[in-house]
């Protein structure tokens, strides 16, 4: 069961936005990450390291095929939870908790700046290198009241290359991500269900090796 910490930045000047303490894990009908998101870390008096605040969480699960049967997300006092139902459908409930809206886009996922739904994407792909590009239709909920906003993205499964390890061979699995509404593109690379690069994303710290998918 891998569990580490990202670091998420803003990809256009590197300003750190948050630390993301996560775990997942691959069981029988799927695969399962729950994170918890904190403030940058700054320091205390005397130059002593402080602990940032928690700033929201993730909790995704995919089934078998890579579709989200269930996601929450907190954030600012913001909630969202949501699922593949006639394409995915979500609940957005604001911090008084007064007022939920309810919406539904036949697209085949959820995203946003976890990296947990990059791993979701590639699994619901399942791009070989000799895949040609495949077009995916996400919402995304962004920070910080995780407004959903539909996205066209392009994927292509670019280079997969084993790498030795002290324990068994690394898989990693590099991807071109094209934004289809902007032509942008950016670079990602997953071992197993670990992110270990992406714009705005750095792995810091993981205790375990990644899962291998079956």
């Amino acid at each position: 069961m891998p569990r580490g910490r990202y670091s998420l930045h803003d990809p256009h000047d590197q300003t750190l936005l948050a630390e993301e303490h996560f775990q997942c894990a691959p069981g029988p009908t799927g695969w399962r990450y729950v994170s918890q998101l904190t403030t940058p870390s700054g320091s205390g008096s005397g130059g002593v390291p402080r602990k940032g605040t928690v700033a929201g969480s993730v909790d995704l699960t995919l089934d078998e095929l890579g579709r989200p049967i269930r996601l929450e997300l907190h954030a600012a006092g913001w909630q969202v939870r949501g699922a593949a139902l006639d394409g995915v459908t979500w609940v957005r409930t604001d911090p008084t908790g007064t007022h939920a809206t309810e919406g539904n886009v036949r697209a085949h996922a959820f995203t946003g700046t976890s990296p947990a739904f990059l791993v979701a994407t590639a699994r619901l792909l399942r791009l070989t290198p000799s895949s040609s590009a495949t077009r995916v239709r996400l919402v995304a909920f962004t920070e910080p009241v995780l407004a959903p906003r539909t996205v066209d993205q392009s994927w292509a499964l670019v280079a997969r290359e084993a790498h030795t390890t002290d324990n068994a061979p690394l898989v990693v699995d590099e991807y071109q991500v094209t934004a289809l509404d902007t032509g942008e593109r950016h670079t990602v690379h997953i071992a197993g269900d670990v992110v270990l690069a992406a714009p705005g994303i750095e792995l810091e710290d993981l205790e375990s090796p990644p899962s291998v998918f079956p």
